[in-house]
């Protein structure tokens, strides 16, 4: 767990990909992270389940049950989570959990928090704040739990949906902790969320939803006789032979 800790580095932060799968964990293994997270939404999705009501945390614990012999740290997206959710997916192998606060009282964030550490204090805990998560952010509010969430022990802070340049900055300089960022394909760069501290930046479902639209594109190529892409594809053999 400190090896995964140390990859969240100022000037050379950890790009995790999220995974939703085995197949996919693994091909992003192959493809040489040191580390991948699993994305909620894909993994809610994958199983016909709704996104953060807390309806896939069998699934979660079943999926990082599954990639322990993976040669990479894995982080495990446990929606708004609970101490007993955190035990488990730590000792079924997980380096890191992020654990999403849904706007919900900030002294109950807190609780959590604490009570997850005191029983794996080496899992790495990644607060998520969703004060910009599908909603108008506010800087203020923002800084208040990120600061609230170190106080009770996080080792990182997440804020999906942060992309201007000062608030960024502003929450790298509120908390001497890793700041987690979604990437976004239409904001800040990997350089340039660089530049500004940030150590952490993630995918979250993105991969998810560009597989979803390939499969859909190719499916429709097939039917209207166009040509399919399939340029760098994996082969039968490399999926169907892969494992950890």
């Amino acid at each position: 767990m400190n090896g995964f800790r140390s990859l969240h580095r100022a000037g050379d932060p950890l790009v995790l990909p999220n995974a939703w799968d085995v197949a996919s964990a693994r091909m992003l293994a192959g493809a040489g992270f040191p580390a991948i997270g699993t994305t909620s939404l894909g993994v809610a999705a994958a199983n016909g389940l709704p996104d953060g009501e807390g309806a896939t945390d069998a699934d979660a614990l079943r999926l990082v049950e599954r990639l322990a012999g993976l040669p990479c740290h894995v982080s495990v997206d446990i929606e708004r989570g609970s101490v007993g959710v955190a035990v488990a997916v730590a000792a079924a192998g997980a380096a890191g959990i992020n654990v999403e606060d849904a706007m919900g009282p900030v002294e109950h964030q807190v609780r959590l928090i604490r009570a997850v550490k005191r029983e794996v204090p080496g899992l790495f805990v990644n607060a998520r704040t969703d004060t910009h998560w599908q909603r108008a952010g506010e800087l203020g509010e923002t800084l208040r739990r990120v600061r609230a969430y170190a106080d009770a022990g996080a080792d990182g802070v997440f804020v999906p949906g942060l992309r201007e340049p000062a608030d960024i900055d502003a929450v790298v300089r509120a908390v001497d902790l890793p700041l987690n960022v979604l990437h976004d394909p239409c904001g800040p760069t990997v350089a340039e969320l660089t530049a500004l501290g940030v150590r952490r930046v993630s995918t979250g479902s993105l991969l998810f939803r560009v597989a979803l639209a390939a499969a859909v594109d190719a499916a429709r190529a097939v039917r209207d006789g166009s040509p399919v892409r399939t340029a760098g594809l994996p082969s039968y053999a490399e999926i169907a032979t892969a494992g950890p």
